[in-house]
């Protein structure tokens, strides 16, 4: 989300949905600086392993410092927020964190390299963060005992970690491709930290790897369903023919250019026109997906981040009355 103010954001996230409709978060506000962007954030949940940050990025560190005790501050602050904002509350209510991959590419070892160079390294992040996710959920659950809780991991760098396409630090070559096998465990492992709650992994990146993400356990699968691709859209009916949920980014992220939304059928027209070149049944829409900005809504303004969320709803509401 825009801003730094932990309570708008949550008063955002938790009242846009007043009529019962919408998916409220736990928000990030990385407008705050180090610490609140989503490495940090992540780093911060991280058992036995720190980060601090160095002019090229995060780095593994020996204990935890001052950018490791701001996360820890800045977590604290939006959880008050959004268990403020949420008594009485029942009903799902999502928490996401940056993926084991994704992380990996971004933290760098102590030489400057990522951790994504080392197979070690990237064992014991996920491991790390496995365990620190499990210490959160159940944060969440205690201060919001009405929730179902479902964990997002946001895995942009995914599809670059499998192709081998993530650059060293000096830019002039790639890490090795890691094996998808490999992939696919760390994620389940990751995934697992939630026991019997839902699950969803989101990337905003090009060629979603849907199966290998639904064999890890994600129970859904969000990305930006501008980039889908003809290639994929068999992927997508065989998804839904399973019973993985579909959270689908079909608003923008920032402001528009024409400085205003479509009508919110407008929206959701290329989904109804793909559910309908798959054969998929128009009554399972509103059962199997979830209408969601394209990525996350830090670079939009205030207003337009409310308008964005409201959006979605009313989207996701044409859908579920009028799938035809």
């Amino acid at each position: 989300m825009p801003g730094g103010d932990a309570r708008e954001a949550a008063k955002t996230v938790t009242g846009t949905f007043g009529d019962g409709e919408g998916l409220p978060y736990l928000p990030e506000l990385p407008a705050r600086g180090p610490g609140a962007d989503m490495i940090g954030r992540t780093l911060g949940l991280l058992v036995d392993l720190y980060g601090h940050v160095e002019p090229s990025g995060w780095r593994v560190g020996d204990r935890p410092g001052r950018d490791t005790r701001r996360a820890h501050s800045w977590l604290g602050e939006d959880l008050d927020a959004v268990e403020e904002f949420t008594q009485g509350y029942e009903g799902p209510l999502k928490v996401q964190a940056v993926g084991p991959w994704t992380l990996a590419a971004a933290l760098e070892r102590r030489g400057g390299e990522a951790a994504l160079g080392d197979p070690g390294a990237c064992r014991d992040l996920a491991g790390s963060l496995a365990e620190g996710l499990r210490a959160h959920l159940a944060d969440v659950r205690r201060r919001v005992p009405g929730a179902r809780v479902i964990l997002q991991l946001d895995e942009p760098s995914l599809t670059g970690v499998l192709r081998g396409q993530i650059r060293t630090a000096s830019g002039y070559r790639t890490y090795r491709a890691v094996d998808r096998q490999v992939v696919e465990g760390a994620l389940r492992d990751v995934l697992e930290a939630n026991g019997d709650g839902a699950t969803v992994v989101h990337t905003c990146a090009p060629d979603v790897p849907f199966a290998l993400l639904r064999r890890a356990g994600a129970d859904g699968i969000s990305f930006d369903f501008s980039l889908l691709t003809e290639r994929e859209e068999e992927a997508i009916g065989e998804a839904v023919e399973g019973g993985t949920q579909l959270l689908l980014g079909v608003v923008p992220g920032t402001d528009p250019a024409s400085g205003a939304l479509s009508d919110p059928g407008g929206s959701v027209m290329g989904v109804r026109t793909l559910w309908r070149r798959l054969g998929l049944n128009p009554g399972t829409l509103a059962e199997s997906l979830v209408i969601t900005p394209s990525c996350g809504l830090a670079g939009a303004s205030p207003a337009y981040a409310r308008a964005a969320l409201a959006h979605c709803a009313r989207a996701a509401r044409s859908l579920a009355d009028n799938p035809e």
